[in-house]
């Protein structure tokens, strides 16, 4: 290396490392000034909640008659979006949509795994008296649907996997946690989950066609429970598990009844993925006209016909 190509090369190594230190220092003092925004789920959301095996769970409920239905949701997905479909469904029956945590405003505290999520079910179920209940479960969820019956055969009437195969994928390894270190990866973490821009197209892209407005109101509901305190290391520790679920054998040693709903311009999982597990259920599978990969939003009184005549049967 040449007298001048040293030369340079040390002044791109001190401009890399004041570039470094400014971007360090900026980030710490934007982190320091949004240290407001992140609060306890009880100072975002008022509720109902109930403490289950430690851990404080948010849910929402329809109907106080009829044969219990539990609605669960998927990756980020909060309960609230089930909000149309569960109060048709809370005509004819007992509703209770739950958010798994860390997503909506259940306490951020792990672990975060398929049979935890399985277990948290099951104590909910116990604690409201919800004997047999039919689960739907959305997305991530399909698979805590598929394993309440796969590990404990006798406490469902039957399950609905919606907008989800309920098949393990690969993850990015537990080594990725240790890089989402740092105050930058907190402030990429804020402005994103703050940006009405960005959650406004990440919907766009997953609703499908039909979806109502995305007002101010609308997007705050996504928004605000990313603000719960905890969230962020939560989603850092989920990285270590990849995508949960099971194998399509496993889908075959289900004994319940079984539905598979998907919305038929769902872009995140293929339509393909949702009758294959279908198949492997021995279930019925149904498109919903209009809908993307966020059914409950995009086609409500579809999906809720649909789960009232599978919970009815």
């Amino acid at each position: 290396m040449t007298r001048r190509l040293r030369r340079w090369a040390k002044r791109l190594g001190i401009i890399l490392l004041e570039l470094f230190v400014v971007v360090t220092l900026a980030s710490v003092a934007y982190n320091t000034a949004t240290a407001g925004r992140m609060k306890a789920a009880t100072a975002l959301y008022p509720g109902p909640f109930v403490r289950l095996d430690g851990k404080l769970v948010a849910y929402r409920h329809w109907g106080d008659r009829g044969s219990p239905v539990i609605l669960l949701g998927g990756f980020v997905v909060p309960s609230f979006v089930w909000k149309q479909a569960g109060a048709r469904l809370g005509r004819t029956h007992r509703v209770f949509a739950i958010d798994l945590p860390p997503f909506g405003y259940s306490e951020r505290n792990g672990p975060y795994t398929l049979r935890e999520w399985v277990s948290l079910v099951r104590a909910f179920a116990g604690h409201f008296g919800l004997r047999r209940p039919v689960v739907v479960g959305h997305s991530l969820g399909a698979a805590v649907a598929v394993g309440i019956p796969l590990w404990h055969q006798l406490e469902t009437r039957g399950i609905v996997l919606l907008d989800g195969d309920a098949l393990s994928a690969g993850g990015p390894g537990p080594w990725v946690s240790d890089l989402l270190v740092g105050p930058w990866f907190t402030s990429a973490y804020r402005i994103a989950t703050g940006s009405n821009w960005i959650v406004r197209r990440a919907l766009r892209d997953a609703a499908g066609p039909h979806h109502p407005p995305f007002t101010d109101d609308f997007l705050d509901q996504w928004e605000r429970p990313f603000e719960v305190r905890g969230t962020l290391d939560a989603f850092r520790s989920m990285l270590q598990y990849g995508i949960q679920g099971f194998q399509l054998p496993d889908l075959r040693r289900v004994k319940v009844r079984a539905l598979v709903l998907w919305g038929e311009h769902d872009t995140v999982d293929p339509v393909s993925a949702g009758r294959d597990s279908a198949k492997a259920l021995r279930a019925p599978f149904r498109l919903l006209a209009g809908a993307g990969h966020l059914s409950m939003i995009g086609a409500p009184a579809e999906l809720a016909r649909a789960i009232d005549a599978f919970a009815g049967s």
